[in-house]
């Protein structure tokens, strides 16, 4: 996609994929689970809805350490023209509260699945032992937790993407261009 934002000026092609990468992860993963309730519980289309969610989430977790990694050894660029400092910080804060879902997520979610044992996913043959005693209600405690979180960032993840519409066309910016 073309841009007129010199290079310089955007962020990193490692940090523009693994922007999107995880953009499109916690996508397919709120998709998946989502397309669950269309499916009767333990049905066979309603276990690889589910697994493809789990597989999404793994995705997602596997990318947020090297993305913060990347992220703490490379500066952004600049925002031209440059933010007021409450818009700064509105902007530091939801990216905190990002990443921290973008690691506590997954997170909690494998937690509850392994509390009720293996997490398996046959349709790319792999299983993942769980470390931990079956425990029906920490499955059930966890798991009500995992949802909990993934209902706020609905909202969060919503004002992300307001901020980045705003700059792009009422602030008229280039912190939307710098991840393009």
């Amino acid at each position: 996609m073309p841009t007129n934002t010199p290079p310089t000026a955007r962020y990193s092609p490692r940090a523009r994929w693994f922007h999107w990468a995880a953009f499109a992860c916690v996508a397919l993963a709120y998709l998946f689970v989502n397309l669950r309730g269309y499916f009767p519980r333990g049905s066979g289309a309603g276990r690889t809805v589910m697994q493809s969610h789990y597989l999404f989430g793994l995705v997602v977790l596997a990318l947020v350490l090297p993305r913060l990694l990347h992220r703490m050894r490379n500066t952004p660029p600049p925002v031209v023209p440059p933010l007021a400092g409450w818009e700064s910080a509105l902007s530091r804060l939801t990216h905190v509260a990002l990443y921290a879902f973008l690691l506590l997520q997954p997170l909690l979610g494998l937690l509850a699945v392994w509390a009720s044992g293996p997490l398996k996913l046959p349709f790319i043959a792999l299983q993942i032992p769980s470390p931990m005693t079956p425990d029906h209600a920490l499955h059930e405690s966890i798991g009500h937790l995992h949802e909990t979180i993934g209902e706020v960032f609905y909202y969060v993840i919503g004002l992300h993407i307001a901020g980045a519409l705003w700059h792009h066309f009422v602030r008229r910016d280039n912190t939307l261009r710098r991840m393009a």
